[in-house]
């Protein structure tokens, strides 16, 4: 049996075929997770994405991302604890969250308040894999606790404290509606948050690894991280499917959305993927979530729609190695659950940030700055012309 792309020990220099983009660089070797795009393989730390998917939860995926393996009951219930007394910000947070104008994009409002977070942090500057550890934690408990923040900020109403009463997910989802949800969209939630923890050397953990690289706090690192994930090229993308299914209302609708976009060479939101030339395997787990919660709140309808512009895109393109992606399907479960839209992508961003940190803490001790090379295509002796004669 061949050995999967991309595994195995890295023999420094290495020779890689490289594309735009930085398609097919090698930045470093890693532990921590690993996609088989061919295969349509997520792997965490060696467990598949559907065993944590069904098994773990978002707190002991994270400890798993950080440390390495999965946690015995105590080192699971000290890590909880730890989340647990991390959760609540500072309130000068708040205020500044407060005077942001309510029409700014959520995810502008989250880098700000991770920003000024870290001016908090009186550590910040201590540039060590332990310190950056401790930090790491507090920063997977407290992006939560920040975008709830804005969530409600946003609404006009009051953020809230954290209720330690509740796991993450449970908690996050209280702090951005006021309520406490059922166990099943607590689940729901939790499993969102697992299956967008971490996926290889994506834009945005790339972004965070390289700004890191030159050793500055981790708050300035991961603030980079959810500026590049809130393009819509990346962790934007499901807002922008979500707009694309909701003026479809009946399945006609969708086989002619489909055409149209065929026919004039319309990018597909939701289709596709850099690595993936298979299935995505989170968008198969959360397409049977889509379909029980869209049918729960009354929006099987919605569900049905997007099951149709799959089947026509696949019928389209599958033999291209095109299929649904992590944002066909989320947006729409958490449209059902009542998350305003520009909140999707500071979800994504509450989950991811434990990817983010875990990589950054595994590249720290050997680390090295990214300095690649840009081709120069211009000229090389012009003549310096005075301005009288130009």
């Amino acid at each position: 049996m061949a050995k999967p792309k991309y595994t195995g020990k890295i023999e420094w220099p290495a020779k890689i075929e490289l594309g735009r983009g930085l398609e097919g660089a090698i930045t470093n070797e890693t532990r921590i997770g690993y996609v088989d795009g061919q295969k349509g393989w997520l792997v965490y730390r060696g467990y598949n994405i559907f065993d944590l998917a069904e098994h773990s939860n978002f707190e002991e995926t994270s400890y798993l991302l950080l440390f390495g393996k999965l946690p015995t009951k105590s080192e699971l219930d000290e890590f909880n604890q730890k989340l647990l007394g991390y959760r609540k910000i500072p309130s000068q947070v708040i205020d500044v969250l407060k005077v942001i104008p309510k029409n700014v994009h959520p995810m502008s409002a989250l880098r700000t308040g991770v920003s000024v977070l870290g001016c908090f942090d009186d550590k910040a500057e201590e540039i060590t894999v332990e310190n950056d550890t401790e930090i790491a934690i507090k920063l997977i408990a407290q992006m939560a606790t920040i975008a709830g923040a804005i969530a409600r900020i946003r609404k006009g109403q009051k953020p809230l404290d954290p209720d330690p009463e509740l796991d993450h997910s449970a908690n996050f989802l209280y702090m951005m509606n006021g309520k406490k949800p059922d166990d099943f969209s607590a689940k729901v939630m939790d499993v969102s948050l697992i299956l967008h923890a971490d996926h290889g050397m994506n834009a945005s953990t790339f972004t965070t690894m390289v700004v890191n690289s030159s050793l500055p706090d981790l708050y300035s690192s991961v603030c980079s991280g959810i500026c590049s994930l809130k393009g819509p090229l990346h962790g934007g993308a499901n807002e922008r499917c979500l707009a694309d299914l909701l003026p479809l209302k009946e399945e006609n609708d969708a086989v002619k959305y489909v055409k149209d976009c065929i026919e004039k060479k319309k990018k597909i939101m939701g289709f596709g993927h850099r690595v993936y030339k298979a299935y995505d395997p989170r968008a198969t787990i959360l397409g049977k979530y889509s379909q029980k919660v869209t049918e729960m709140k009354g929006m099987g309808n919605l569900y049905q729609i997007a099951k149709k512009v799959e089947e026509e895109v696949i019928a389209a393109y599958g033999e291209r190695g095109i299929f649904p992606n992590v944002d066909f399907y989320s947006g729409t479960i958490y449209y059902a659950m009542g998350i305003e839209v520009p909140m999707f992508t500071p979800i994504f961003a509450v989950s991811r940030v434990s990817g983010w940190v875990a990589r950054v803490l595994e590249y720290l001790p050997e680390n090295r700055i990214f300095r690649p090379r840009a081709v120069y295509v211009g000229p090389l002796e012009e003549k310096f012309v005075p301005m009288d004669k130009r």
